[in-house]
């Protein structure tokens, strides 16, 4: 990307309302259940295929510039269940970022087991669907793991692909590329869903407070 001469100043009149903003993520926006989801994982046996229950909620954030950089987005929690089994299979966290300026979409995620990724990818405002990746290694879209995972499970690339339904409902195929110890061959861990929206999102907290003071 071109970085200007002036990174320090932000842009003027910036719209408070994320949800107007959010160009293909608006049809993320919301709260979301998935009763369908398919892990296939690694197990010392080989590997492994399970079923999972999914809820993640998507809500939007305040506007961020960085500088001249104008991002919209949603703050996330996923949350995944084995259907058979009471503990957490999966929890994750993070953010979805659009730049209307340029179609950039990045997605940050945190996992409560030492790892934290930030992928990217580009989009029409109005498409169907659209893919995020990372690397190992990248300093600008890339995946960092604790010193355990680094040595046993090494993740080397991520990528989900997401894709609208004409229904409503939306699907994802996230596949991570690992490499495990003792393992000659990469290991494709792969996860799919989809999910059909159980509750609108809420407005912004900025959008919440100009809509008070307007006593709508």
């Amino acid at each position: 990307m071109t970085i200007p001469d002036d990174i320090y100043t932000e842009p003027e009149d910036i719209d408070p309302d994320t949800l107007s903003h959010l160009g293909p993520l608006l049809r993320l926006a919301g709260v979301w259940e998935g009763k369908s989801g398919v892990d296939i994982n690694p197990k010392a046996d080989g590997p492994q295929q399970r079923s999972y229950i999914e809820r993640i909620e998507l809500q939007p954030v305040d506007p961020q510039p960085n500088g001249p950089q104008l991002l919209y987005g949603l703050r996330y929690h996923a949350h995944i269940n084995d259907p058979e089994e009471e503990i957490t299979f999966h929890d994750q966290i993070g953010y979805w970022l659009w730049e209307p300026a340029t179609g950039l979409i990045q997605q940050t995620l945190a996992i409560p087991r030492g790892q934290v990724a930030l992928a990217s990818g580009f989009a029409e405002a109005d498409a169907d669907s659209f893919t995020v990746a990372a690397k190992r290694g990248s300093t600008s879209y890339g995946i960092c793991s604790t010193e355990f995972l680094e040595g046993a499970f090494r993740t080397d690339s991520y990528k989900l692909d997401v894709t609208f339904h004409s229904d409503g409902t939306w699907s994802y195929v996230s596949e991570t590329m690992l490499a495990i110890r003792c393992e000659g061959e990469p290991f494709l861990h792969r996860d799919t869903n989809r999910l059909t929206k159980v509750a609108e999102p809420n407005l912004n907290p900025w959008a919440e407070i100009v809509r008070n003071a307007k006593g709508q």
